[in-house]
């Protein structure tokens, strides 16, 4: 119906001929221009058109609403099932609401077109009565039983009579213990209670004997709590559902079942769930901390596991065993410990003396007793040439023993199941080295500065690809500068984690020669460029064939300025959050990922107020599979909007906003509050290019360390301000000014000219008359160097307050 009207021309010369159906409903069928192309008699009485009078014409004609219908269809457009409910006018006016089902489907090769079908009201709409529920119950194939809130049973249905060889009569009144004693039953009984306590649908296993005497058998039950129309659970229902096993089924169900997951726990207890209460009573998963060779040995000896996942019917059979991560430990000569011995499967009755000297040698096997186990099986857990561990297996109460035929059920299932814990653990394995190597690359703590606050989070994928080469940084600049860093490498695993760790080791390196912004990126393009040709070499398939990328956002901060240069290579934007609480995107113009090679990168700068929030984040933040981009990002614009206390307060609140669970993709996220160093903190002075000026520079500083409180470093200062300006008017170029800058703990001596030209430090010859100046300067100073701007230098020199 949300398709233009086709052109009169277009339109078929003859209706098609009503569908068939039912008295009491309503067909028509339209095209997909829109069209209507078939009438039934149902639609003439429910709309009062005739055929001929509507076939041939645009459906939106039938509309009430007109636009707004056609919006609402519009909405399931590239579906083949439609259902809603809408608004159509019959031929006398009246406007009916009526509720629509739409099919589309093609005949023969002909054009595709749209089924509408819709009861007709009055027509054949009698009410499900009492008679038509009772026989639903009755003769249906589940095995079906109500029971009270009691628990006692009310109503059985002949399916469950004959299950159990009982009339509904005889079994009235009676708990489920009493009509079918046994602990699974009793274990069912529990999860009866439960689901009518919790008013919540629980499963469970039943345990019947078949009418024909056969061997006892399991059944998948269900059980559902059943409500009043005020939620009042007022009984619970006991549907079961048998299907005969066929051979290979159990296999088949494994294969989609078992190592869904790369994680070791989860894949063990797979097997457990999976084989509880098909083919067992009792499962455990015992593994090896290290594998070993699957070689024979003739004399086995005591073994010591690890319980990797257990499953028992009735659960509180679990209480007398080893839980999940607990070692066990089996003697010598006990059937586990034969089992890892020879490589075999080792299948036992409980009163066999193998058994017997097992439950008397340690106290690994009193679950044996305690849970009247009558056949016990052992199969050993092997992939690769090497042994994991062992499966134990048993069955209880009134089931047949193990046979020939579960043997060799149990040890496909078990080589299902080692095949994937040996993948699980070779993945956690290289899973684990390549953690370590990626925070090992990351930094550890984060660098002393006063010009921003600082927190960060570092968050590892959770998907089977592994870790991936996301990180950040902060690094210290000259004149009380920081930059920050944020990085996305392509791909995952070691080997993104390396090329993570060489960037960030670059981009300390380039920021050490305190390059602009654009001009490191720049550097960094070329370098991953190197990488990529030194890593693919010339062999087309190798893994770096496709050479490295990365994305990149480098940020520079003066607290003296409040000003923040920024550059990207094809990274998210940045975020600022202004003190006001406003939240918008910086512009920083949209460089290049790197690795392209040839294209330019350029920088963005603004002016931040103090109390600001920077945020910088890499693009799995934004990825999370339950939400899109547009919905992350108002969600992340809604946490930050919101004050906090702490920068590491805003990374906890954005990562709850927008993780529900472990990411997809790696997570790093860099939050900084900025402060200002005020102006009573800085002092600058212009000097001219005459000799004369460095007295009166050295003058300039004494009164201003004096102003500090800072005399005790006049005399290391006088000597840092004395070389410096002597150098610049000897070797620069005027404009020369002088800065001090004074942190909490830091002293910061700068001396700018309009010379690009470096000083050099070199080893002064005894006789020569000068060249001592930087050594001397290198040797007071905690730090020093040179920064260069677009126009000129500035030499730099820094000095710890308050050290010895």
């Amino acid at each position: 119906m949300e398709r233009p009207p086709t052109p009169p021309g277009n339109r078929p010369d003859q209706p098609e001929a009503s569908p068939a159906e039912p008295p009491g409903t309503a067909t028509a069928t339209i095209s997909d221009q829109g069209v209507v192309t078939g009438w039934s008699d149902g639609a003439q009485r429910l709309l009062g058109y005739a055929a001929p009078e509507i076939v041939g014409r645009p459906a939106t004609t039938l509309l009430a609403d007109g636009a707004e219908d056609t919006a609402a269809w519009r909405a399931s457009a590239g579906q083949d099932r439609r259902c809603g409910t809408v608004a159509l006018r019959h031929r006398d006016g009246r406007r009916l609401k009526l509720g629509v089902l739409a099919h589309r489907r093609t005949r023969d090769g002909a054009p595709a077109e749209w089924l509408l079908v819709s009861p007709v009201p009055g027509t054949r709409r009698s009410p499900v009565d009492t008679a038509l529920q009772e026989w639903t119950f009755s003769q249906s194939p589940c095995l079906q039983a109500i029971f009270d809130t009691g628990l006692r049973l009310v109503r059985a249905n002949a399916g469950m009579e004959h299950a159990l060889s009982l009339a509904e009569a005889a079994m009235r009144g009676l708990l489920l213990s009493d009509i079918a004693p046994g602990r699974a039953n009793e274990e069912t009984a529990r999860q009866l209670r439960r689901a009518l306590e919790t008013g919540e649908p629980q499963r469970a296993t039943a345990r019947f004997h078949p009418a024909d005497g056969g061997p006892v058998q399991d059944w998948p039950a269900y059980l559902t709590p059943l409500k009043d129309t005020d939620g009042q659970v007022r009984a619970v229902s006991l549907t079961a559902h048998h299907a005969p096993q066929e051979p290979g089924r159990l296999l088949a169900e494994t294969r989609t079942r078992i190592g869904t997951t790369l994680d070791l726990g989860r894949t063990a207890q797979e097997l457990a769930d999976h084989t509880v209460p098909r083919l067992a009573d009792f499962t455990a998963v015992d593994l090896l901390d290290s594998p070993r060779p699957s070689e024979e040995t003739s004399a086995p000896g005591p073994v010591a596991l690890r319980r990797a996942a257990v499953r028992a019917l009735p659960e509180d059979v679990l209480s007398s065993v080893a839980g999940v991560g607990e070692p066990t430990s089996y003697p010598a000569h006990s059937p586990p410990a034969e089992c890892l011995a020879s490589g075999r499967s080792i299948l036992h009755r409980a009163s066999d003396d193998a058994v017997t000297r097992w439950i008397a040698e340690g106290p690994s096997a009193g679950w044996l007793r305690a849970s009247g186990t009558h056949s016990v099986l052992v199969v050993p857990m092997r992939s690769r040439g090497a042994t994991l561990g062992v499966a134990l297996f048993a069955r209880t109460g009134e089931r047949e023993p193990f046979d020939a035929r579960d043997v060799a059920q149990a040890e496909e299932l078990t080589a299902e199941a080692a095949a994937a814990i040996d993948n699980a653990r070779k993945y956690t394995r290289a899973h684990t080295t390549t953690m370590a190597l990626q925070r090992s690359l990351l930094p550890q703590t984060l660098p002393e500065q006063e010009a921003l606050d600082i927190g960060s989070r570092y968050l590892a994928a959770g998907s089977r690809a592994g870790v991936g080469g996301d990180w950040f940084d902060v690094i210290p600049l000259s004149g009380a500068r920081v930059a920050l860093v944020v990085g996305d490498v392509v791909g995952h695993g070691a080997r993104a984690s390396a090329t993570m760790g060489r960037l960030r080791t670059a981009v300390r390196t380039l920021a050490d020669v305190d390059l602009p912004a654009d001009e490191l990126l720049a550097h960094l393009d070329d370098l991953v460029l190197h990488l990529s040709a030194e890593e693919g070499g010339t062999d087309p398939a190798s893994e770096a064939a496709g050479g490295i990328g990365s994305t990149c956002l480098y940020a520079v901060y003066d607290p003296v300025s409040r000003r923040c240069t920024l550059a990207r290579a094809g990274h998210p934007l940045p975020v600022v959050v202004t003190p006001d609480g406003r939240v918008r995107f910086l512009e920083v113009p949209a460089g290049p990922p790197l690795g392209l090679g040839g294209f330019p990168f350029e920088c963005a700068e603004t002016e931040l107020p103090e109390g600001s929030l920077l945020v910088l984040y890499t693009d799995g933040l934004l990825e999370a599979r339950d939400h899109d981009i547009d919905e992350a990002l108002d969600k992340m614009f809604a946490a930050l909007a919101h004050p906090a206390p702490t920068p590491e307060a805003v990374c906890d609140r954005v990562l709850t906003a927008l993780l529900s669970h472990q990411p997809d993709d790696d997570v790093a996220l860099l939050v900084a509050r900025t402060r200002a160093l005020h102006p009573e903190h800085v002092a600058t002075w212009d000097l001219d290019g005459d000799p004369s000026v460095v007295g009166r520079a050295r003058k300039h500083a004494d009164d201003q360390l004096r102003a500090w409180g800072l005399e005790d470093a006049t005399f290391v200062t006088e000597l840092v301000v004395s070389e410096l300006v002597t150098n610049a008017i000897r070797y620069g170029r005027a404009p020369i000014q002088l800065r001090l800058i004074h942190q909490n703990k830091t002293l910061i001596c700068e001396v700018f000219d309009s010379s690009s030209t470096s000083p050099h430090m070199r080893r002064a010859q005894t006789f020569d008359e000068g060249g001592r100046g930087l050594l001397l300067i290198a040797q007071l100073a905690r730090s020093w160097g040179t920064r260069h701007d677009r126009i000129g230098k500035t030499v730099w020199a820094e000095f710890p307050l308050g050290e010895d």
